[in-house]
């Protein structure tokens, strides 16, 4: 068995209504932060289930909603998602002992708005990062990513691209 996830960050309160269109087929979508408006939150939830963390600029009532991180396991893979950890070689200090302490073999960050999937081979976890979705920052292309976890792997991995930051489409 396994499942499909949708996997976003950075909304910054606008959620693509195109997103339904390239989640129709998930089981779970995981928001990495930065959600902005909890309307977002409230959308998601009622199109499927949802987990997420939230992100610096999230305020109260997002952070009532959602956790600093989140540790869980699903389909043998544990996963660790928050919103502001680094990237291989480059993690935080608080990331880099939540890595070491749980042992997740699949880490999700958001913030940076860079799409990112590279492995950290020493740790055996691969990090992602499913750069930003939403029209606010200095990002060019709004992305998503989508894949499946299934048996203690992730697999077929894809990559969506929204359009511009600034276009409509």
């Amino acid at each position: 068995m396994s499942k499909r996830i949708g996997l976003l960050s950075d909304t910054h309160s606008y959620l693509d209504p195109s997103v339904f269109k390239h989640f129709r087929n998930c089981d779970e979508i995981w928001h990495a932060g930065d959600v902005g408006d909890p309307a977002v939150l409230d959308a998601l939830e009622e199109f499927r289930p949802l987990r997420g963390v939230y992100g610096n600029i999230d305020d109260a009532t997002v952070r009532q909603r959602l956790p600093l991180n989140d540790f869980f396991t699903i389909e043998d893979v544990p996963v660790l998602i928050t919103h502001i950890g680094g990237y291989p070689g480059r993690y935080t200090t608080r990331v880099r002992n939540l890595i070491e302490e749980l042992q997740p073999t699949l880490y999700i960050c958001g913030h940076s708005h860079i799409l990112k999937v590279m492995m950290d081979k020493p740790r055996g976890v691969l990090h992602m990062n499913p750069g930003a979705c939403g029209r606010h920052g200095f990002h060019r292309m709004r992305t998503l990513l989508r894949f499946e976890v299934a048996g203690g792997r992730v697999e077929n991995l894809e990559v969506i691209e929204l359009g511009l930051r600034g276009s409509l489409d």
